[in-house]
């Protein structure tokens, strides 16, 4: 009984893992032309936190400048209640180009981030496997130049992320809003 319980353990810890390699990053992934000023335009999740804080979420200010080391750091700037919030993470560079990890300090979380695709001056989609303890969670980002991205962008970032098996009532489309656009870094 024990032996079979590993087993399907195994299969179920191996299937996951399979699934997680199967989201491949940006070909020739060019990381100075990543940086820069992006705006969130689209976040999909299925955490707790996005689900208890989704109704409030706006577009926010994400800027992307190399660290010394080859890193980056990426500050997010935020509508929070009648502030601006800034918060600053550092991506460190994996041996695959476009892949990053970063630990929250915050809450102790450890996060797989691929640029999956981007073209660099218009639109950058991610996704983001987040470990903390025994949970695991996924998210998918749609970054824009501008605060404008066209239709069909809008929706490959629906339909990417319906296949990473997220349901469609955890997909936003963030509202616009001008607060905190100028105060970014």
């Amino acid at each position: 009984m024990q032996a079979t319980l590993l087993s399907l353990l195994g299969l179920a810890l191996f299937g996951a893992l399979h699934g997680q390699e199967e989201v491949t990053v940006q070909p020739d992934f060019q990381q100075e032309k990543f940086t820069g000023k992006w705006y969130s335009i689209g976040l999909a999740s299925n955490s707790r936190w996005f689900k208890e804080k989704k109704q409030v979420l706006k577009t926010c200010t994400t800027v992307i400048t190399p660290a010394a080391d080859g890193n980056l750091n990426v500050t997010s700037t935020y509508p929070k209640s009648d502030r601006c919030e800034k918060r600053t993470s550092l991506f460190i560079k994996t041996d695959q180009p476009g892949r990053f990890s970063y630990t929250s300090p915050r809450w102790g979380s450890q996060h797989d981030i691929r640029v999956v695709e981007t073209n660099y001056d218009e639109y950058a989609l991610l996704y983001t496997k987040k470990f903390k303890g025994t949970d695991t969670f996924t998210m998918v980002t749609l970054y824009g130049r501008t605060t404008e991205l066209n239709p069909e962008l809008q929706e490959k970032f629906t339909q990417f992320s319906l296949a990473q098996g997220l349901p469609e009532d955890t997909i936003l489309l963030l509202p616009k809003t001008d607060k905190c656009m100028t105060d970014a870094a």
